[in-house]
């Protein structure tokens, strides 16, 4: 293989009328080496995006909820001790959910209002790390103090100190009539999750407020249980769910959520298979600058038939050309998009400030920004794939070369 590897390098280098062969060569691994670098980019993005907003969410959802199927918990404390007897649940807080409309002046936003225990609901959600202005803590039972998502707060155009009103459609009954039930609040906090689905429409009170707001006594919508590991929350639910009685319900945030990350999962499926075939152009390129090679090189081939070369030997001269053109190409590839993934969150906020453009709005993306995570086996599978699509190109230019007729090719010359 020594002789063969020696000439397959000095081909990879080879100057042919005005450098026209190492041209086409210089074409083909930038070709290879582009579609890598797309590949690995784009596949770090769609890694980081699920991350993100798998992070965001699992910053405000609980990984595992226990609810009354539409109907309010009145034993949540018993449930509570039930669950906490499983050894992956490390925390627990119950919580109040039910809709209402906030009034500020003029404006007027429907909301998600969240009745939480704030010590409680620390422990089993990460809100603190979101606020923006004030602290959860600054709700206290009979204050009717609210805590609101930045972007709900814009549109309702309110800040720390200011005073909301909010009409929940629970009503009281009357003689003949259903009044809602108004009460005023006032804002004491604000957050930013990120997440638009949060920002604008999600407002935290005391879970004592709530209760007394919409008539539920002592009773709560669930209880929020945290794990060690939200990745095993399935499992978690399936058993708590045949622990507890029948009149609860337990559901996990991979369940809430399945719609969201199955549809992620899929999209990265098509993207690498879509992008595959800009790896696979570029295959194609190889394949057109070995032809060219074998057709220039007939005599050379024609010279080394002649030694005693044999068929084979040929072929895998050429073979090995073309393979150090896909090898040469992805290393370069994968260099490059490392690099570009690596420093994304430096390089899309300077192409935003050059461009004047927004690339990620919140209100489309659920995230403000451009999120990327490299991983490991993503680089392996792109280079893998690559190299791979690069040997399989060369085998037809290469078995042509083998079959070249020594004398047909040194007839003419």
């Amino acid at each position: 293989m020594r002789y063969e590897l020696l000439v397959g390098l000095r081909y990879t280098r080879a100057k042919r009328r005005g450098g026209f062969v190492g041209a086409n060569s210089l074409v083909s691994m930038l070709g290879v080496a582009l579609g890598v670098a797309v590949l690995i980019v784009v596949l770090s993005v769609v890694n980081g995006f699920q991350d993100e907003v798998r992070n965001r969410i699992l910053g405000f959802a609980a990984h595992v909820q226990i609810v009354g199927g539409g109907r309010p918990l009145a034993d949540w404390r018993s449930l509570a001790r039930a669950a906490a007897g499983q050894p992956r649940v490390v925390a627990s807080a119950p919580y109040v959910d039910a809709p209402a409309m906030l009034f500020a002046g003029p404006r007027a936003r429907g909301v998600l209002v969240r009745g939480i225990e704030p010590k409680a609901e620390e422990r089993v959600a990460q809100v603190a790390r979101y606020m923006k202005e004030g602290s959860l803590e600054s709700l206290a039972p009979g204050a009717y103090g609210v805590v609101l998502g930045a972007d709900l707060a814009r549109a309702l155009a309110v800040r720390v100190g200011d005073e909301l009103a909010l009409v929940a459609p629970q009503g009281q009954s009357a003689a003949d009539s259903v009044a809602p039930r108004l009460a005023e609040l006032k804002v004491v906090g604000i957050f930013e999750a990120g997440f638009q689905d949060y920002d604008t429409g999600l407002a935290f009170v005391h879970i004592a407020d709530a209760q007394a707001l919409y008539g539920l006594g002592d009773a709560v919508s669930g209880v929020r249980l945290r794990l060690d590991d939200p990745f095993e929350a399935r499992q978690v639910a399936r058993e708590l769910q045949a622990r507890l009685p029948p009149q609860a319900f337990v559901t996990d945030w991979t369940r809430n959520y399945v719609n969201f990350f199955r549809s992620v999962e899929i999209t990265k499926r098509l993207m690498f298979v879509m992008l595959v075939l800009i790896v696979l152009v570029a295959a194609v390129n190889v394949v057109s600058t070995l032809i060219v090679m074998v057709t220039g090189k007939q005599a050379d081939i024609a010279i080394l038939r002649t030694m005693g070369a044999a068929p084979l030997a040929v072929m895998r001269i050429f073979m090995l050309h073309g393979a150090l053109l896909g090898l040469i190409g992805t290393a370069a590839g994968v260099a490059l998009g490392c690099a570009l993934a690596l420093n994304l969150d430096a390089i899309v906020p300077a192409l935003e400030r050059l461009l004047s453009v927004k690339f990620i709005s919140k209100e489309v993306y659920l995230i403000d920004a451009l999120p990327s995570s490299l991983r490991l086996l993503d680089v392996a599978l792109v280079a893998g794939t690559a190299v791979a699509l690069s040997l399989a190109a060369t085998l037809y230019p290469s078995w042509r070369a083998a079959r070249s007729v020594p004398a047909e090719a040194l007839r003419y010359e």
